[in-house]
């Protein structure tokens, strides 16, 4: 890094921590878009992160506050989906839960299912709960759409996650689909010029990491959503531009997600 040999001059490094538009006012965080340090001023609020005026009047895919705090209907229908499927009894484990050897012999749709399945109301509550905190910060941010893609991708990845590692057990719930989000949420807060750690939701994906650890939990499950949902948000932010970049975008996590579905259909067929 250059550095000016005028004292009056305003160092490279300076510059970094000041406002863009305003350079005489300390900046507090950057741009969602374009990581522009940006003062309160230039500030305008988004469901995660700041977004500068400019970026706002320039770019047709951005939208305001206002119109970004629509209802995350996909997150209340998933939840609903989960909460009916508990409802319906312990006897949907053998029918829909996920287990190897059951998807070798033709019973594909386990990999998609057991996402839906819970084994009693502390499982289902608290994954219900991180659901509805982790898709009412993401829907509205990443529309309905793309939303739907990486929870299904991130599902489909930690049934992968936990083909490979336990193939032989029955297992269920949508820790994977959540473990995905909470890692989709931490990187995007990266993105915006927050600190995943200082808002939260970085202590809260360690504690859960941590947790997976235990007897009786499925870490492939939790390792695989956590990684699927890395690589879906990773796709999603890359084309996070004007619509019919952010449709390119979707449909590219979309192929993403059907060859991880090919890819847990590969693995228990072959297991590792």
């Amino acid at each position: 890094m250059v550095i000016s040999e005028s004292d009056d001059t305003p160092v490279a490094d300076d510059l970094e921590w000041h406002c863009y538009k305003h350079p005489g006012r300390e900046a507090g965080v950057k741009c969602r878009r374009c990581e522009r340090p940006i003062c309160p001023d230039c500030m305008i609020s988004a469901p995660v992160g700041f977004q500068c005026r400019e970026c706002v009047k320039g770019a047709p895919a951005v939208r305001t506050l206002r119109s970004l705090r629509s209802d995350p209907y996909v997150t209340y229908a998933l939840i609903a989906i989960n909460v009916a499927v508990f409802v319906a009894g312990p006897n949907l484990r053998t029918d829909i839960g996920l287990n190897g050897p059951f998807v070798a012999a033709g019973e594909w749709w386990r990999i998609v299912t057991s996402g839906f399945l819970h084994f009693d109301l502390l499982h289902i509550g608290f994954n219900m709960f991180l659901l509805w905190m982790l898709g009412k910060a993401l829907e509205p941010s990443l529309g309905r759409f793309r939303f739907a893609v990486l929870y299904a991708g991130a599902l489909l990845a930690g049934s992968l996650g936990a083909l490979v590692l336990d193939p032989n057990a029955l297992t269920g719930g949508a820790s994977g689909a959540v473990f995905g989000l909470m890692t989709a949420a931490f990187l995007t807060q990266r993105r915006s010029g927050i600190d995943p750690m200082q808002s939260g939701i970085g202590g809260l994906l360690v504690i859960n990491l941590l947790l997976s650890f235990r007897p009786g939990v499925s870490l492939g499950g939790h390792l695989g959503g956590l990684l699927g949902g890395a690589l879906l948000i990773s796709i999603l932010h890359a084309t996070d531009g004007r619509r019919d970049q952010r449709w390119l975008g979707a449909v590219a996590a979309l192929v993403v997600t059907a060859a991880i579905a090919g890819a847990c259909l590969y693995v228990a067929q072959n297991p590792l």
